[in-house]
């Protein structure tokens, strides 16, 4: 169990609201349990109204089954030791369950700290002193991940750690965008079912960890210019996909600025939610789809509509190709390229006028039917362009490249996703 390997506790508790100092034998941390014990209650009783997208109970432990959760020890806020620090930490068990085929490693971990210990890191900061008598903040949670496949179907595990500088802490709190957290995560200490682990906020997978300079910048002055721009060369260097903000950006088309701050969107689109837009929209669809069908090369056997995806809103539309791909003489990425460059992309700014420009929709996906022939045979392939909305829009305008679209997007050929440059594979 990660409590014990990670955060050592040493006591037995009771079913109280918070832990007793008297039960505490370390002579410093009884003292701290004592001096903040109504601000602990106080703390505790505030997690426990709040609302998060699924139950989340405070706990001693981790890894208790939901059952046993609402009737167990509660008492999850204490003071411990940690590498030689003292720490406030917040215990507790979220009963998300993440299908593991939808969301990778990363993006478990990633919303269980937006849905979860954001939240509550809130919470804590304003209601215990900024000068409390500790090093640092930390929390682990424990969440589920289901596991699918043709002869089983299993429910995991997995427990996150992640422990603050206390200044880190209030900082995080009061962070208005990804890059600022990502900044302090940089530099906290990120463990996951155990191993350090490089959390992103900004990327569907972890980043390279640098225990290193986690290590260096744990006691620095998180509001100094060279840790700031330590952190940021890292984070650049270890996500590629990530620019941060210029002082220089001022233009719409500017791609400059960080990725889309997850946290601040609006709350994720449901099935219900697309067949309500779709009814709603029922009529400028059907007159966009007859206008596809004789402009665009829009299939008559499906026709646009709105769908959900990763919970986000899109507008999907499928189209045929009119160039036919010998697949001997030219690679799926070449494929991909030419089928956006020299089909695609000269008829999304006339699509986009016509379109359903409803605000609920985050992103397009467009639906590629390639013609495959080859001696004496002719198959299709599927090549599916994810773009966000706003992106694609830029990029109709002449705002931004078609590389830069590319980038920010995400191309699959037959449901597998490949990495596509534009002009590597001409």
């Amino acid at each position: 169990m990660i409590l014990t390997a990670v955060l050592c506790l040493g006591y037995v508790g009771r079913a109280d609201a918070q832990v007793s100092p008297n039960e505490i034998l370390n002579p410093t941390l009884s003292a701290l349990e004592k001096d903040n014990f109504p601000q602990l209650k106080s703390i505790n009783q505030a997690i426990a109204r709040a609302r998060f997208p699924f139950p989340f109970y405070l706990s001693r432990f981790v890894g208790l089954d939901p059952a046993q959760q609402a009737e167990a020890d509660s008492r999850g806020l204490e003071f411990v030791r940690f590498k030689d620090r003292t720490v406030l930490k917040a215990t507790g068990n979220y009963n998300a369950a993440y299908d593991s085929k939808q969301f990778t490693r990363n993006e478990r971990a990633s919303r269980t700290f937006r849905d979860v210990l954001l939240p509550i890191l809130q919470i804590v900061v304003q209601m215990i002193s900024p000068e409390v008598n500790c090093d640092s903040v930390g929390f682990e949670v424990a969440y589920h991940v289901r596991e699918k496949e043709k002869s089983y179907d299993y429910e995991g595990q997995e427990i996150l750690v992640v422990v603050f500088d206390r200044n880190d802490a209030f900082q995080m709190a009061q962070a208005n965008n990804d890059t600022e957290r990502q900044e302090i995560l940089n530099r906290s200490m990120v463990y996951l079912n155990g191993d350090a682990y490089g959390l992103s906020l900004v990327d569907r997978d972890p980043m390279v960890v640098d225990t290193l300079a986690r290590s260096k910048t744990a006691k620095a002055d998180a509001g100094s210019t060279a840790g700031a721009s330590t952190s940021a060369a890292r984070l650049l260097h270890s996500s590629p996909n990530l620019q941060l903000s210029s002082n220089n950006a001022t233009g719409p088309g500017d791609l400059t600025t960080a990725k889309q701050d997850l946290y601040q969107v609006k709350p994720a689109a449901t099935d219900q939610d697309a067949d309500r837009l779709q009814a709603q929209e029922k009529s400028q669809l059907d007159a966009f789809s007859q206008e596809g069908q004789r402009k665009f090369q829009f299939v008559n056997y499906a026709p646009p509509a709105f769908i959900v995806v990763s919970k986000q809103m899109a507008l999907q539309m499928t189209l045929r190709n009119t160039q036919k791909f010998d697949p001997e003489k030219a690679s799926i990425y070449k494929r991909a390229a030419q089928t956006f460059d020299l089909f695609l992309a000269p008829k999304m700014k006339d699509m986009f006028e016509k379109a359903p420009d409803d605000p609920a929709v985050d992103l397009y996906v467009f639906s590629v039917v390639n013609s495959l022939t080859s001696v004496g045979k002719e198959r299709s392939e599927a090549v599916d362009f994810v773009m966000p909305k706003h992106l694609a829009q830029q990029f109709a305008n002449s705002e931004i490249t078609n590389q830069q679209l590319i980038d920010k997007s995400q191309v699959l050929v037959n449901g597998v996703r490949i990495a596509l440059n534009l002009q590597l594979v001409e």
